[in-house]
């Protein structure tokens, strides 16, 4: 018998629970797989405690949905290597609208796997199960499984762009959340210390490896070398260590792909007349922070994501400039502007609608989520379960098909909303009874 919404929740919230009592496992994992540090493990716990436990607020919106495919049905969701509990939030806001859920961690995340299969399988039985196998696989048993109506993948674009055709013929929706190249944008009347500390949790959390830690970042001239001196003194304080130790700030990337490029983009860097103030090092998979100035837009560095401690910045004369080189490119997650009364005009001609909507092809130059003189913890307060987040270029975006004709959307979105339909009445008072 399918369970209603209450039901649903009483589950969701059974996990919000249970998750605090494996708190030392999911440190120690992500720190054994992951490399994360045992400080940004055991904040991204306590975050997803609050998330999860915020579901209470969603029946108003969500209680009277129901699943993509109908009842029975499935939602694959591949899921990134940076993260351990965080993805519980992902997981849990397709189920919560009734959905069945196959999840597939990363490769190096499967002990991770194995320890979310433990606490899972008391609470969601066989509701959210996990696949063993290949990206390739699980993308190829996805689009052949009739049971499973839509996919969602967090990944990189270029390995996704190619299933366009197959997701065309088989009609299955595609949700996709990919890298992002944030522009983090300092205005010359802009609070400093505000801006530098925000700059220095979003820029270093996790070692650099987030998808929406700052990449570029541009910082008025008339500021720009006293802007650096005090971004430097504070880098310079980062403790650089083993991921279990809890003073360590900065520990080694995960990812050996992530480490060749980001040796290749500081190369590139030197070669195009950049100058690195401090860090440059690279020790095995241990990158020492690294502050860059004086980097220009055709800088790889600029171009690619920077998936570690390594901040690019670069200095801007007026704002037509910034908003037309944070504009030119093939990301558009998120942005930060910090200043005066001119902040919030750049942020309203960087920010997208507020929620995906169809496009007639892929736009760049827009962002999913621009935040004003406000530090990102408080910019993704209830992100994945009230706040809608999602990017636009290759940043993320969606394939589905409606009366037999294929769409595209960009901007933010709830994975809730994209995985599910409204009911009809008679069924909502059915369920209410």
């Amino acid at each position: 018998m399918a369970l209603d919404f209450e039901d649903r929740l009483e589950k969701v919230q059974a996990l919000a629970e249970t998750l605090p009592r494996y708190k030392q496992d999911l440190m120690r994992l992500a720190a054994k797989n992951l490399k994360f540090t045992f400080q940004d493990t055991a904040y991204e716990v306590d975050i997803t405690v609050d998330r999860l436990r915020l579901f209470e607020h969603t029946e108003f919106f969500l209680g009277r949905r129901k699943p993509l495919g109908g009842p029975g049905s499935t939602v694959a969701v591949m899921l990134s290597y940076n993260g351990s509990a965080w993805l519980n939030t992902v997981i849990t806001s397709v189920y919560l609208v009734g959905n069945k859920v196959l999840a597939k961690f990363a490769s190096r995340g499967e002990e991770l796997m194995a320890l979310t299969r433990t606490m899972y399988e008391p609470i969601f039985g066989r509701d959210i199960t996990f696949y063993q196998g290949s990206g390739k696989s699980f993308i190829r048993d996805s689009l052949q499984d009739p049971n499973i109506s839509a996919v969602i993948v967090f990944g990189f674009d270029e390995n996704m762009l190619p299933y366009e055709e197959d997701f065309r013929r088989t009609g299955k929706k595609f949700v996709f959340e990919g890298p992002g190249v944030d522009p983090f944008i300092v205005l010359p009347d802009a609070d400093l210390d505000k801006a530098l500390n925000d700059l220095m949790k979003a820029k270093f959390s996790y070692s650099g490896q987030t998808c929406s830690a700052p990449k570029r970042i541009f910082i008025h001239r008339s500021i720009y070398d006293a802007f650096l001196e005090e971004f430097v003194a504070r880098v310079r304080k980062l403790k650089v260590g083993a991921p279990e130790d809890p003073e360590t700030d900065i520990s080694p990337v995960a990812s050996d792909l992530a480490v060749r490029r980001i040796k290749d983009q500081l190369k590139d860097a030197v070669e195009k007349k950049a100058k690195i103030l401090l860090g440059g090092q690279i020790e095995g998979n241990v990158i020492y922070p690294t502050v860059i100035r004086d980097a220009t837009d055709d800088m790889a560095g600029m171009r690619e994501e920077v998936f570690g401690p390594v901040a690019f910045t670069s200095p801007f004369d007026i704002i037509p400039e910034v908003l037309a080189r944070s504009r030119n490119h093939k990301y558009g997650l998120r942005a930060a502007v910090f200043g005066g009364p001119e902040a919030k005009k750049v942020g309203k001609a960087l920010r997208g609608e507020s929620y995906c909507h169809p496009v007639p092809a892929y736009t760049f130059g827009k962002f999913g989520t621009v935040a004003v003189n406000a530090p990102r913890s408080e910019t993704w307060i209830g992100s994945l379960v009230t706040k809608a987040v999602g990017g636009y270029g290759y940043s993320g975006w969606i394939w589905e098909t409606v009366d037999r004709e294929f769409r595209l959307k960009q901007g933010p979105k709830l994975l809730s909303i994209e995985t599910s339909v409204p009911m009809d009445s008679s069924q909502a008072e059915s369920d209410s009874r």
